[in-house]
Formats: C-alpha cells, structure tokens, sequence
C-alpha cells in the first residue's frame, strides 16, 4: 500500500468511527427521552448530549480539528457570541407578546 491509500484509508476509518460515536450519542438521546425523570433533567441531559454531538460533527466533518488552535478559538467564542446574542433577542420577542413590563 502507498502512503496516499494509507493515509485515505485511515481518514475513511476515523470519520466512520466518528459516525458510529454520533449514531451512539443518537441512541443515548433516544434512551434519555424515555426515561422517567422530570422535564428540567431532561433538558439538561438532552442539551448536554447535543452539545457533544455538535463538537464531534463541527471538529471533525467540518476539519476544524485540523486547523491552527487560533481559528478554532475564533469559531468556538463566536459561536458562542451569536448564540448568546439570540438569547439576548429573544427577551424582546417576549415584551412584544405579553406588552412592556411596569409600563401600568
């Protein structure tokens, strides 16, 4: 074997284990949500296992592992910034269906 085949055939092995590690994290998810717990746990469950199946897709379908550390944090802290920048929005939504709070 070439050092192309082996380096094509390891790239091959290492995203089908990474997809066997997302159809488990999925499995895990399908688990969570039968079991009898109350909602609040279950979210924090759910949310955490997402929060994984995310990382792996983002890291290694998208290449970002094999990117410079710098990039990796610049995706990571602005990933971070536009979702807490939809949770600063969503306050708003709120006002607009139930009206301005202390506005009587």
């Amino acid at each position: 074997m070439t050092t192309a085949e082996e380096h094509k055939s390891n790239g091959i092995r290492k995203d089908l284990a990474i997809y066997v590690c997302l159809l488990a994290l999925a499995g895990l998810q399908f688990v969570i949500a039968y079991q009898n717990i109350d909602a609040s746990q279950m979210f924090k469950r759910m949310l955490a296992v997402a929060c994984v199946e995310a990382g792996l897709g983002a890291l290694f379908f998208m290449h970002l592992w094999t990117e410079k550390r710098g990039f990796l944090l610049f995706v990571a802290i602005f990933t971070i910034a536009v979702l807490l920048g939809m949770q600063y929005g969503w306050t708003d939504s709120t006002r607009m269906v139930v009206g301005a709070p202390f506005s009587k």
